[in-house]
């Protein structure tokens, strides 16, 4: 056998353990959040040494910044023409994912750890980034259409936005219905519409 398969095994060995052990850690994220996140646990339920975990992230806290900063999937800016078909787009996306993908019961605990790793605090501001980053941009389009006053900040409409469907999901656990998603959209155009 020659070197360079030896090094394909290799690879795929390592590529598999690294696999069995981030499907460990959402599995404890999703069932208690990052303070229910145990090494030796993972060891355990995915067969992966502690000396194999700590070669490939040197802490516990490098292993949930890879593995959080992997959670969810990347909405896409939506371009229907105008604010309200790119935001009720966004809503009924952001519901979904709100009502059924793992992050959502896991984000509350990463903010909460945030509060005092500035590790855990820099991964947290990457996420949040990268879920708003649709609305920014749908946003930004309606600005350079005119659909939007001048004085209205990205970040106050972006609240507006999802502070709804987080405020039920997290704190009121009210359902998200289509019902909120359009009483949400039909508040945010009636306070950012040019006058």
């Amino acid at each position: 056998m020659n070197v360079a398969g030896l090094d394909r095994n290799v690879d795929k060995r390592v590529e598999r353990s690294k696999a069995r052990v981030l499907a460990e850690t959402y599995r404890q994220l999703a069932a208690s959040g990052i303070g229910g996140v145990s090494i030796d646990e993972i060891t355990r339920h995915s067969g992966v040494s502690k000396t194999t975990i700590y070669r490939h992230w040197p802490s516990r806290s490098a292993l949930l910044i890879d593995a959080c900063s992997r959670l969810g999937g990347a909405m896409e800016a939506p371009d229907t023409g105008s604010l309200e078909g790119d935001l009720q787009r966004l809503l009924t996306a952001l519901a979904d994912q709100l009502s059924s993908a793992n992050w959502s019961s896991v984000y509350p605990s990463i903010i909460d750890a945030a509060e005092r790793d500035p590790e855990l605090r820099a991964m947290q501001a990457a996420l949040h980034r990268g879920f708003m980053e649709p609305f920014s941009i749908a946003i930004e389009r309606a600005r350079t259409r005119g659909d939007i006053a001048d004085a209205c900040e990205t970040s106050d409409v972006i609240a507006m936005a999802i502070g709804s469907l987080f405020f039920r999901r997290w704190f009121s656990r009210d359902e998200i219905t289509p019902i909120t998603e359009t009483a949400t959209l039909d508040m945010i155009l009636r306070a950012v519409r040019p006058a």
